[in-house]
């Protein structure tokens, strides 16, 4: 009698699938003896005439199957892959029991890692803070709480089959929205963006006020982008008093400490962007606000550089500052002194980066309601005052098939991210008025990606060449246009965002458009660890490491490379401890040089292949791309200056650089590579294995940004 139904380990009865016995014995196979389906195929076979002649009147569980598997193998002289399986079937449970110390019931078969980050971040728990939900019942609250919107614009809308598209496209990992909405949606506290640029006045009144509306935003898990570039200089005259102004950069203080209080309460840190123009005249003492470690611990900064000024370093002329509180000119500066002073920041601790200010608001699609002056934290989404930032990425490693693009399931997915995004704009509640009527009047989204690096490797293309600089401008053109025809259709469904008559859409000739922007590309952070793939679109910081898991340490290997290494033949125990050494398999014999081409990693990649990127994918979006330009510990200052000036030439809305090793609280560290000026591993020598801890998403090693 043929088998129809098995027993889970939880005790759900659920309906039998042969294939996976099949993919089961395949596996082992490959870690042993390479490719071979066939055999996996008559082996599976085997396997379940068992099952079907010793449990024809019975429900077999998953432990029964597993045990004839290995009988089968070793009954067939395949000692050494019966060997394999019952390694395979002992980490596994291994993996299980993990999981269950940390009070999840693992219904997806997610990493370690990522239930880590779930039950710490994200799955509701209840006053005693014990986990009350699985990551598919995660996944299915806030599906049902997105889904909920379309029956605001459709009293018949079909809601269960919404919900049903979005949990799956989530289930699936191949769509995740950002943090906040997987945290918050269908809970009490219901606020669902992920950041939000609030302005600074230039009066006491005006910026507490921003202080205060920034503890709201934090404690709801939000992160903050400020310009104080309309602060009056240090030393200004202040009339009410007679006194003194202190200046943008002794504000900025307040804001940090503010944000270190906060956090200690939320499931994430707070984060902040600050930004002040390139002609103000405290530009110097914010350009080395960051030189001494642990000042504004809570802020990245950004230098807003002008056209007129990039313009005056290429032709090494003067350039003034300016006084934002009666625009009275009040020095004048070298352009290439102040440049040469940002690079060399930068390089010594990372901060500065660059916002190209005039490039960001030649593109700001809303002009009309105003001029951008800020971004959020991470950089991808310059925003006006109060707007914010609603995003989510799609995993573009799972938009690949049989070495190819699938391009029908990208298209597919990409409809469905837009429709969810734009319903999280109504199911959000948000922290002040004055968010809700801003976002509202422009309902700008950031559909984005994560997953770029293993979808290159897939694709057989390494990321520095020109092949990948092609993929992905045609990667994201393609979801750009799929972005905006599915915004259009909303639009004329639902009606065009507010603010739409007098934007560049209407002038270019568009009769509805839902969103005044669609996409921009995040780092994506803890929701790539979720997803289990490579952080936005960055390359590979590491092939494979040690990750410090709830006290042990447990190698960490890329997965795509391991599925080459069993395909391939070349997989051992020896060869991911050699990679874990450095990060790196580019010193190995045993790897072949094909596959060392396409696992060069973010320190082997020369920085103007990083920059190329970025520009690529900048072209079609709408908002920002956030990348992090990583450098090895022997760049120099030269390096720096020829990256941001080549950002600037290729038309990045912002560019930042990361020297390896200039900050101690770099959270990745690579095993065999020393950095002098890293205390944490000036002490004792570099590890012996690349390490990092529970949380690190694959993106700059500093970590800084948790979105």
């Amino acid at each position: 009698m043929p088998i129809s139904l098995i027993r889970k380990r939880d005790g759900r009865i659920v309906s039998f699938d042969p294939t996976k016995i099949t993919n089961a014995i395949h596996k082992a196979i490959q870690a042993v003896r390479g490719e071979d389906g066939e055999l996996a195929a008559r082996l599976s076979a085997q396997v379940v005439a068992i099952l079907e002649e010793k449990f024809n009147d019975r429900i077999p569980s998953v432990e029964d199957i597993q045990d004839i598997v290995e009988q089968v193998l070793i009954k067939n002289g395949y000692d050494a892959v019966a060997k394999a399986y019952i390694l395979y079937r002992h980490k596994r449970t291994e993996l299980r029991e993990k999981k269950k110390l940390l009070g999840v019931t693992d219904d997806l078969k997610l990493s370690l890692n990522a239930i880590t980050v779930l039950e710490r971040r994200y799955l509701l728990k209840d006053e005693t803070g014990r986990v009350i939900e699985t990551p598919s019942q995660m996944f299915r609250r806030v599906a049902r709480a997105i889904a909920k919107v379309d029956a605001i614009y459709d009293k018949s809308a079909d809601i269960g089959r919404v919900e049903e598209e979005f949990y799956r496209v989530m289930a699936n990992l191949e769509f995740l929205p950002n943090s906040p909405t997987l945290m918050n949606a269908g809970t009490e506290i219901g606020q669902l963006s992920a950041c939000f640029v609030l302005p600074v006045g230039d009066s006491i009144e005006e910026i507490f006020d921003a202080l205060k509306y920034m503890a709201l935003i934090h404690k709801s898990g939000g992160g903050t982008g400020f310009s104080f570039s309309r602060l009056r200089p240090k030393g200004d005259v202040v009339k009410s008093t007679m006194g003194v102004a202190s200046g943008p950069v002794s504000f900025m203080k307040i804001f940090d400490v503010a944000t270190e209080v906060i956090k200690q309460g939320g499931r994430r840190r707070g984060a902040n962007m600050g930004i002040l123009r390139v002609d103000h005249p405290d530009i110097i003492e914010f350009i080395t606000a960051k030189e001494k470690e642990g000042v504004l611990a809570n802020f990245n900064i950004s230098v807003a550089v002008t056209d007129e000024f990039m313009e005056a370093v290429e032709n090494d002329r003067y350039y003034s500052l300016v006084n934002p509180r009666n625009g009275a000119i009040v020095r004048r500066l070298r352009a290439r002194d102040i440049f040469d002073l940002i690079a060399t920041a930068a390089w010594k601790t990372g901060d500065p980066g660059l916002i190209f200010i005039d490039e960001i608001n030649r593109r700001n699609p809303t002009p009309h309601l105003g001029t951008i002056e800020s971004t959020n934290p991470c950089g991808e989404v310059p925003l006006l005052p109060y707007e914010s930032c609603n995003l989510g990425s799609i995993n573009l490693s799972r938009m690949v098939k049989d070495g190819e693009v699938d391009w029908e399931k990208l298209r597919r997915t990409v409809r469905t991210a837009v429709h969810f995004l734009d319903n999280v704009i109504d199911a959000n509640r948000y922290p002040i008025p004055q968010i809700d009527a801003a976002t509202k009047a422009s309902r700008k989204i950031g559909l984005g990606v994560m997953g770029w690096a293993e979808m290159l490797i897939k694709l057989g293309i390494s990321y520095d060449s020109e092949e990948a600089i092609a993929m992905a401008e045609k990667v994201m053109s393609f979801i750009s246009n799929e972005a905006r025809k599915m915004s259009v259709e909303l639009g004329e469904m639902r009606g065009s965002f507010p603010s739409f008559p007098g934007s560049i859409w209407e002038k270019m000739g568009y009769k509805a458009m839902r969103n005044a922007t669609v996409t921009s590309i995040a780092p994506t952070g803890t929701i790539s660890i979720i997803a289990g793939t490579s952080s936005g679109i960055e390359p590979l910081f590491a092939v494979a490491f040690v990750r410090n898991v709830m006290g042990t340490q447990l190698f960490e290997v890329n997965p795509v490379f391991e599925q080459i290494a069993k395909e391939r033949g070349f997989y051992s125990a020896d060869i991911i401890s050699k990679v874990a050494r450095t990060g790196s398999v580019q010193g190995l014999d045993e790897v072949p040089p094909d596959v060392k081409r396409l696992f060069k990693t973010a320190l082997e990649i020369a920085p103007e292949w990083h920059v190329r990127m970025q520009a690529a994918f900048q072209k079609y979006v709408d908002n920002a791309v956030a990348k992090t330009v990583n450098l090895p510990p022997d760049a120099t200052v030269d390096d720096v200056r020829r990256v941001f000036m080549m950002a600037w030439k290729l038309k990045c809305k912002g560019i930042t650089v990361y020297r390896y090793g200039s900050k101690s609280g770099q959270v990745l560290v690579i095993g065999g590579l020393q950095a002098p000026s890293t205390p944490t591993t000036a002490a004792s020598g570099p590890p012996p294995y690349t390490q990092a801890p529970e949380e690190y998403a694959g993106e700059c090693p500093t970590g800084v940004c948790p979105y």
